[in-house]
């Protein structure tokens, strides 16, 4: 009987390591927690407060964005636009400074309803005009970016000092607050999943003429897909403003790259239909700790981009290969 009870348990824990393993985000997390015990290998002050808090305040315009990007992936969708809601909000806050903390959440409040409103061209073109997502989301790009340089035609401007040094100072002494809007996201984030806008957002990128035969709004829902990444962009835009404390007009261009690089490193198939924004946060924080790997190992920053384009590319193929491992599974 105990060889029986044995037995069983040390199947169970062999399933929950499997299933561990092939869970979107786990990758992401196993990798972050690797980089950073070699990252304290390197550097003594690694495990304080004051470095982890920067981690945070480096990791959090990022996170949000390439959490934006995973919106929609996950509808089987490409954004360009990313690029230009960035550099725009980020110089709106620049002109506009808006004091105090009432003053932080009506700036916040107008980068996420630029943002919205820029995903929302972006997404009345893809699903309602039938425009190729890469040509629709480039123009919206451009014009963007021209744009932010008629708002601020070379980098300067001031934020609010009151956004720029509470936003990336830490709460008692121990929580960086540039964490807060990154997991306020997850959270809204596993509750719109459960919903019927989420599960079309699935059902869109999985088989999207399926959807359509089930009586699922397909355009209704790229569109929803394109503007709720255009507010997180917005947010991506507020936190990067905290964090420069000055404007820039082309401050959206480093995001591109690295926000799909975030989203392919978090789990999310860039085919859509599987994934999700929480290994997407975590995808991002992993990338901006490999940064500080890399320096604190003594690596030039030219070699940067190198590492970044090798994890991408082993993200994508362990992905291809846990969904394989999960299809032969469901088989079984």
């Amino acid at each position: 009987m105990a060889t029986l009870i044995n037995n069983d348990l040390g199947t169970m824990r062999r399933y929950d390591r499997q299933h561990f393993l092939r869970r979107p985000a786990s990758f992401a997390f196993l990798l972050y927690v690797v980089m950073y015990a070699i990252y304290a290998m390197f550097d003594s002050k690694a495990l304080s407060i004051y470095t982890f808090t920067n981690l945070i305040n480096n990791a959090s315009p990022l996170a949000l964005a390439a959490a934006g990007q995973t919106l929609v992936v996950l509808t089987r969708g490409f954004d360009l636009s990313i690029v230009g809601t960035i550099s725009i909000t980020n110089v709106i806050m620049a002109v506009m400074p808006l004091e105090g903390p009432f003053g932080a959440l009506g700036s916040l409040a107008i980068c996420i309803a630029v943002g919205g409103f820029i995903g929302s061209i972006s997404g009345y073109l893809v699903a309602y005009r039938g425009l190729q997502a890469v040509a629709a989301t480039l123009g919206v790009m451009i014009v963007c970016q021209g744009v932010a340089l008629l708002i601020l035609n070379a980098p300067g401007g001031a934020v609010a000092e009151w956004v720029s040094y509470e936003l990336t100072a830490t709460w008692l002494n121990v929580i960086p607050v540039a964490i807060i809007l990154p997991v306020i996201v997850g959270g809204l984030w596993s509750l719109l999943r459960r919903t019927d806008l989420g599960t079309a957002i699935y059902a869109v990128g999985a088989d999207q003429t399926s959807s359509e035969l089930s009586g699922i709004p397909v355009k209704r829902t790229r569109l929803m897909a394109y503007v709720l990444a255009g507010g997180l962009y917005g947010m991506a835009g507020f936190m990067l403003s905290a964090q420069t404390a000055t404007g820039d007009p082309n401050a959206g261009m480093p995001f591109l790259l690295l926000a799909f690089a975030a989203v392919a490193l978090g789990g999310t198939s860039l085919n859509g239909g599987k994934g999700g924004l929480i290994g997407s946060l975590i995808g991002a924080a992993a990338l901006m700790l490999m940064q500080k790997v890399l320096f604190s190992g003594g690596v030039s920053s030219f070699y940067i981009g190198l590492f970044q384009g090798i994890l991408l590319i082993v993200a994508i193929v362990l992905g291809r290969l846990l969904d394989r491992g999960n299809s032969k599974g469901a088989k079984r």
